[in-house]
């Protein structure tokens, strides 16, 4: 099944008034208003995230202008106006109930560019994105498009410094001093966390993504790490993306040439090799689902395969943020991602034959740009890791049967004996809650605790809110009285989240999951060795009988909805109560999601197979 061809604009006088009158008010050639298009998108939002977008939006459109014309080398192309799509701050509004919007724009993102992109019938598009959904939402309708596209990501902001302590700081730093006492200690970290403009400077899910995005081949290498306000995002990188852009329109290479099973399957091991972000496990299975591919979980990558890569094959790397020290920024320093790419690349773990928005491999990539080897301060090897195992693990057993739940590994901080943990659950309907009690009776929490958080999933919250203030809060409780506390929920958590924090349990409390029958003080095992999430007591089906049967009372008497879901007093809310997927598919919004896979590919199964030749006892198939 192939896609039909961009329609050009007609030569009928009524359609082309305004085509005329913008070319015009562009300054560009009238008589180039019937050729294909060519235009830059951008993400907008209210946070110092978008504050960089549109010198940049603006420096490639002025880039594009001067490419078009009838001369030698030059572009005979139809140029539209920068779009805009519009997101919310993560960083504002952790912990509040407008944080429920945040993955839902990402779905926001992806129907507004799907509206300019086919309705404008752009030929050719270059995106510059900002934060961590905007980019997804981007990259899914640019394969649903799929017509020559390339991203760039705007940059990260720069850590802040502790006038004090001469610390560096981020915005966890300031969500983690949130329950301090010492108020000028947390106006001090607040006053200097966020310096300047740009995205989150660790390894959370925005440089998570944009590694990924850059992994999978559809953002340059070398257009990652530097930041924000690095005068190359101005100066070079405008002109560089049109060039490749016009080669991918010259050669008709389209982002789902890029994206294939063995590039999805490249960026999860980077990630992996990143400590990155759950929202990894998120994202991908969006971003597969549009590129062709029905299941990522079956398609691309099964629970299995994941699993035995981080536990054997692929370990973290960088000494990052937020479970270790650097930011985005050094690692730019030391050479870019493209560095760890070419570790990867070198040890055997990645496939360097797929194509990228360049026109070359990404092999050929990482060799043009002289990439230097690890540093081994901010970037380690893999014969000489930074951690020996990956950072990210899903989670089977009688809690998450879906293996939906997700743990960030490279964030433990501690509570695991021989690679197990066993705790008592204490259970909140609710992440307020959870904060009410934090805030207010924080002596409640004890050694070995596991908070569980429901009601906050897909559907229920709805929306799937991330919770890094919470998280946050017990990382602090647990240093200052030296113990360990467990968190999971069905929701999910921010990319600066640390701890044993176990998200995206599912299938959700809202929808009957395993997770609504826990009650407090059940016995709640997690077990690395055999990468299980149980809770002892609904291993007894006749206990577990008796909780579902009340659990289906109480949502019959509520009018067939649990009363501790979340109100969905908007029409966006309403549609994610009532459209949107299990974490497993990515928690988006799509009705019918195993039939809504424009132009299916066939996931044929490479023979790419990533080994470690650093540790040849594991080197088998999976």
């Amino acid at each position: 099944m192939t896609k039909s061809p961009i329609v050009l604009i007609d030569h009928h006088p009524g359609r082309s008034a305004q085509t005329i009158g913008i070319a015009r008010q562009l300054g560009t050639d009238t008589s180039f208003i019937h050729e294909p298009s060519v235009g830059v998108v951008g993400t907008k939002g209210d946070s110092q995230c978008y504050m960089g977008v549109m010198s940049k939006v603006d420096a490639i459109h002025a880039s594009l202008k001067s490419r078009i014309g009838r001369g030698v080398g030059q572009l005979k192309l139809r140029l539209v106006q920068p779009e805009y799509t519009i997101a919310t701050s993560d960083g504002i509004r952790n912990g509040t109930r407008e944080m429920r919007y945040s993955l839902i724009g990402r779905e926001v993102t992806h129907d507004a560019l799907s509206e300019h992109l086919s309705a404008t019938g752009l030929a050719g598009t270059i995106a510059v994105v900002a934060c961590d959904k905007p980019p997804v939402g981007t990259l899914a309708a640019l394969l649903e498009h799929n017509e020559p596209a390339i991203i760039m990501s705007d940059g990260s902001i720069h850590p802040g410094i502790d006038p004090v302590t001469g610390e560096a700081l981020d915005i966890v730093s300031a969500y983690q001093v949130a329950g301090s006492h010492d108020v000028a200690h947390r106006d001090r970290v607040a006053c200097h966390a966020c310096p300047g403009f740009g995205s989150c400077g660790g390894i959370f899910t925005y440089n998570t993504m944009q590694t990924f995005i850059g992994v999978l081949g559809m953002q340059p290498l070398h257009m990652v790490a530097p930041p924000s306000d690095d005068p190359r995002r101005l100066a070079e990188f405008p002109d560089q993306l049109v060039g490749y852009l016009a080669d991918m329109m010259s050669k008709s290479l389209k982002p789902r040439d890029i994206v294939v099973r063995d590039s999805i399957r490249n960026a999860v091991i980077v990630a992996l090799a990143i400590g990155g972000s759950t929202n990894v496990t998120l994202h991908a299975p969006e971003i597969a689902r549009a590129a062709g591919y029905g299941d990522f979980w079956r398609d691309v990558m099964t629970p299995s395969e994941f699993n035995y890569l981080s536990q054997y094959v692929v370990p973290v790397l960088t000494d990052a943020r937020p479970y270790g020290k650097y930011s985005m920024v050094d690692i730019d320093a030391v050479g870019g991602v493209q560095v760890i790419v070419r570790e990867l690349l070198d040890a055997g773990l990645l496939n360097g034959d797929v194509l990228t928005c360049t026109g070359e491999t990404l092999a050929e990539q990482v060799k043009r740009l002289g990439t230097p080897g690890a540093d081994g301060k901010v970037i380690y090897t893999v014969a000489n890791p930074y951690k020996p195992t990956g950072g990210l693990r899903v989670l089977g057993g009688n809690l998450s049967p879906e293996f939906s739940a997700v743990l960030k590994l490279a964030g433990v901080e501690g509570g695991l004996r021989d690679n197990l943990f066993r705790g008592k659950a204490r259970v909140f309907e609710g992440e307020q809650h959870l904060l009410d009690a934090l805030a207010e009776t924080p002596e409640l929490f004890q050694n070995y605790d596991m908070v569980i958080v429901r009601y906050e999933g897909p559907t229920g919250a709805p929306g799937m809110p991330e919770m890094l203030d919470p998280t946050s809060r017990i990382t602090t409780l647990c240093r200052e009285k030296g113990i360990v506390i467990a968190l999971m929920t069905d929701a999910r958590f921010s990319g600066g989240s640390i701890g044993l924090v176990i998200g995206h349990v599912g299938p959700e409390a809202s929808l009957g999951g395993p997770i609504a029958l826990v009650e407090n003080g059940d016995e709640i095992v997690a077990d690395l060795n055999s990468n299980e999430l149980n809770c002892t007591p609904l291993a007894d089906p006749a206990i577990r009988k008796q909780r579902m049967d009340a659990w289906k009372k109480v949502v019959a008497a509520n009018g067939g909805q649990h009363p501790n879901c979340g109100d969905a007093d908007t029409r966006l809310l309403h549609r994610a109560r009532h459209s949107a997927v299990p974490a497993t598919h990515g928690a988006g919004l799509h009705p019918d999601h195993e039939v809504w896979v424009r132009i299916p590919r066939e996931a044929t199964r490479s023979g790419f197979m990533p080994t470690n030749k650093h540790r040849p006892e594991t080197d088998k198939a999976f």
